[in-house]
């Protein structure tokens, strides 16, 4: 095959620094001359050790997500990189990436996603860089990434046709070879290795058992169909929405209770299945479900934990927990009680990569719906849902009975968020600020029953690299352990999303079957006193309580 080396002069645009997971704009803005380009060939400068070396390359098949891909082959043959793992068809879930990464040894891998955004002409699009270990790269790499798409001047493409990215095979493009995968293969084989699929196969031949997946028209269903459906025996039709779609089907693919409504549904219908689960765009997350009960992503994480010894590859034991700020107390109770470590970092996957790969931790969670192992470096959402599976196998309980017997041995952590979604930035700050205005004052002041016991601006040192991140979400801690906190969301392309997360533990099981947002009623009044986010907003409700 022909080709040209070509060196394009550009020059920097002022938006492109990456966010909590790389960078994320409507695709009309990658769409510019030069904007992918530039931020590409930045990856490539700051990061030697791809020239003459492997990347992992592929994404959740939105929007625009095919065109990437060839210009990032030609970007990767003009820079000297020797071999390109491409996902069939272009497409590889969040988490497959991590495994692709970590399996074959290789320098990084660019991921093309905006996660649980929507996708499709008018929406969103994103790209981020994975380090060695197969996670998103740190704070350190992405300032490196930005500094230099700062001062970028030019940048280096190769004049090639497109590549088939349908057909699995090995084409070599010059020095360049590019290995066409199949997406599930290597993913499928991690899972088997993980998780007991005889005891799962046995479960589904059961007449007395079913569940849904609802892969959202994202990037899971076909790993959802390839493993349930194919190797567990799961009946044709148990995974919903499977084919991958541009547009996501013209849904918005982040698995909460709003945006997966059909799924909701049908769980709390009489006769639903005993256990449902979706995950998302680009496959990192999860929801988890049982018939008429829905599972929190705090909940989650602490069952998993408590019950790791019913899983194979878990069972001797794990390590260490590891939780985002906002998630809720529920996992530190189970490390109290299992006498390991349990850390608490900011929101940002990136700050568990540490920790994992020192061996500090196993399990780890985020309460926006993120759950995984020490198994990749990503949040892994069918992950969380095989976890599942394999304990109910086990344990021959609903979800429901399995979660209450949980709060009845660790007490419940009532929880919600509430997400106020396409904010003016303008007003979120205010109401930010009115609570970052108060946070000297409030340590001892009295509200109704609580009693403010400290009030900061979260910050965290990593107990691997002493390395600091700052300013991370603001918190009211109460005497007790109820919590309030404050953040903005860092993975969204307009406007601004103000989080609320308000938690309170129960220790009485006569209690444990109230009404969450009831439970919470006087705290969520208590963060409208000092936050004003009504006022503020505008906004009466939240657009989304989970």
């Amino acid at each position: 095959m022909s080709m040209k080396i070509r060196r394009v002069e550009t020059t920097p645009f002022s938006d492109q620094k990456p966010g909590t997971s790389g960078l994320r704009k409507k695709v009309k803005v990658f769409r510019q001359p030069h904007y992918l380009e530039n931020f590409v060939q930045a990856v490539f400068d700051v990061r030697p050790s791809l020239k003459g070396g492997v990347l992992v390359l592929g994404g959740d098949g939105r929007y625009f997500n095919r065109e990437a891909i060839q210009i990032i082959l030609r970007m990767a043959l003009a820079n000297g990189v020797a071999r390109v793992i491409v996902g069939q068809g272009g497409i590889l879930s969040t988490p497959a990436a991590s495994c692709l990464i970590r399996k074959y040894k290789t320098q990084g891998g660019l991921i093309l996603s905006a996660s649980h955004n929507p996708g499709g002409p008018e929406e969103d699009f994103g790209i981020k860089f994975n380090t060695p270990n197969g996670g998103p790269a740190p704070e350190k790499v992405t300032g490196e990434i930005h500094e230099r798409a700062c001062e970028i001047t030019h940048y280096r493409i190769a004049d090639i046709p497109d590549l088939d990215l349908d057909t699995p095979g090995r084409t070599t493009v010059g020095p360049m070879v590019v290995a066409v995968v199949d997406s599930v293969n290597d993913y499928a084989e991690l899972m088997q290795s993980l998780f007991d699929f005889d005891r799962m196969q046995a479960l589904f031949k059961e007449d007395r058992f079913s569940m849904r997946f609802d892969a959202m028209h994202a990037v899971t269903g076909p790993y959802a169909r390839r493993i349930l459906e194919d190797m567990l025996g799961a009946p044709a039709g148990t995974v919903m929405n499977g084919q991958p779609l541009e547009d996501f089907g013209k849904g918005h693919p982040d698995p909460n209770l709003v945006h997966a409504k059909g799924l909701v549904d049908t769980l709390f219908r009489d006769n639903g299945p005993d256990f449902g689960a979706a995950s998302d765009g680009d496959g990192d997350r999860n929801m988890i479900l049982g018939r008429h009960f829905f599972v929190t992503p705090s909940d989650s994480l602490a069952v998993l934990a408590a019950n790791a010894h019913h899983v194979p590859g878990y069972a001797k034991g794990i390590r260490g927990i590891a939780r985002s700020m906002p998630t809720s107390q529920a996992a530190d109770r189970v490390a109290e009680k299992m006498g390991i470590e349990c850390f608490e970092t900011p929101t940002g996957w990136k700050y568990f990569g540490n920790l994992m790969d020192a061996g500090r931790v196993t399990l780890c969670g985020e309460e926006s719906f993120g759950t995984s192992s020490d198994h990749v470096r990503e949040k892994d959402g069918l992950w969380a849902v095989l976890f599942w599976l394999n304990l109910l196998a086990v344990r021959g309980e609903s979800v429901a009975d399995i979660v209450r017997d949980h709060w009845r041995q660790f007490g419940r952590d009532f929880y919600t968020r509430h997400d106020y979604e396409g904010v003016d930035a303008a007003q979120a700050e205010a109401a930010m600020n009115q609570v970052r205005g108060q946070l000297t004052a409030l340590k001892g002041r009295r509200f109704g029953d609580f009693t403010v016991a400290q009030a900061d601006d979260f910050a965290y040192t990593d107990p691997v690299d002493g390395s600091v991140a700052e300013g991370q979400g603001l918190r009211v801690l109460f005497e007790g352990g109820a919590r309030l906190v404050f953040r903005l969301s860092g993975t969204g392309t307009a406007g601004a999303t103000l989080r609320l997360y308000v938690e309170r533990h129960e220790a009485d099981p006569a209690r444990h079957g109230e009404d969450t947002q009831e439970a919470l009623a006087p705290l969520i009044g208590i963060a409208e006193e000092i936050a004003g986010i009504q006022t503020h907003t505008g906004r009466e409700t939240p657009s989304v309580i989970t």
